[in-house]
């Protein structure tokens, strides 16, 4: 029994002295291809997900929407969609990132996500912080009101004169709010489903948005009528048009650039009615 146990001793510890050189003598993390950044196949996109027609958050995978990151929910929309084909032209995996707007940018320069694809317009100011590719949609401002009220009918943004008006929080939508003489410029909001429980609860007259979400805004709720202006407010090129935000000299801006110019105009005018069309009727 003595001999059957030290022959045991014997041949166990010398398992365990073959295991350890084993270890020591094993390919390094950088040199094995499994151990390759996860982060090299995959291109992590930052948006809302709370502006419909171009960023909507719904509970299933429906119309083509994509699970967002870390939850079980999904993101649908222009945006999505438009993002979906930068991912294929890349040949990476599309991971959406929901993330707060006045988040965004942040998020961008810390390396949480590796663009902006949520209707953001390549203005100055953000210039400054960011890169911008080339534009992927321009849209004119518009105002959404109450169906009924007197302002229904406005054909000049100086119709809104005494009027409660609003937009959303750190957007050129707000700046633009001083154009109307005489007008209430009421604090700005956070989100735009902020502004339609204060449009519909009469706490403002009116806000300032861009034609898709006013389009969406009135298709969501018959109470809410877009309103398009033929003296409307002023705006430069870079204010109405929508781009995607990347990192200062990133190399992704030329390679998002050429996948953008794969997507025609007629296309694109497709895939917004159709994001028109098929965004949840509670955004």
């Amino acid at each position: 029994m003595k001999k059957q146990s030290s022959f045991l001793a014997i041949f166990l510890s010398a398992m365990i002295l073959l295991t350890g050189c084993g270890t020591s003598t094993s390919s390094s993390p950088a040199a094995d291809p499994a151990q390759a950044p996860a982060g090299d196949s995959t291109f992590k996109v930052g948006l809302e997900a709370g502006y419909a027609p171009f960023n909507w958050t719904q509970m299933d995978d429906s119309n083509g929407a994509v699970k967002i990151d870390g939850s079980s929910e999904f993101a649908g929309g222009y945006d999505v969609e438009i993002a979906k084909k930068i991912a294929q032209s890349l040949g990476k995996e599309l991971v959406v990132v929901k993330t707060e707007w006045d988040g965004l940018v942040p998020a961008l320069t810390s390396g949480k996500i590796d663009a902006i694809i949520a209707g953001m317009s390549p203005t100055a100011e953000r210039k400054e912080t960011i890169d911008f590719s080339d534009n992927y949609y321009k849209s004119n401002l518009v105002m959404v009101v109450k169906k009924g009220s007197k302002y229904e009918g406005a054909t000049s943004i100086q119709d809104f004169k005494g009027a409660k008006v609003t937009a959303q929080l750190n957007t050129f939508h707000y700046s633009v709010i001083p154009q109307i003489e005489g007008v209430e410029q009421q604090p700005a909001l956070d989100n735009f489903p902020a502004m339609r429980v204060a449009l519909e609860s009469g706490v403002i007259d009116g806000y300032v948005s861009e034609r898709p979400e006013a389009v969406s805004a009135a298709a969501a709720n018959p109470n809410y009528v877009m309103v398009e202006f033929k003296d409307g407010f002023q705006t430069s090129e870079d204010d109405t048009a929508i781009a995607v935000g990347v990192k200062k000299d990133s190399e992704l801006t030329q390679k998002i650039n050429e996948a953008l110019a794969g997507i025609s105009e007629e296309e694109r005018t497709q895939i917004m009615d159709a994001a028109i069309k098929n965004q949840p009727a509670a955004q």
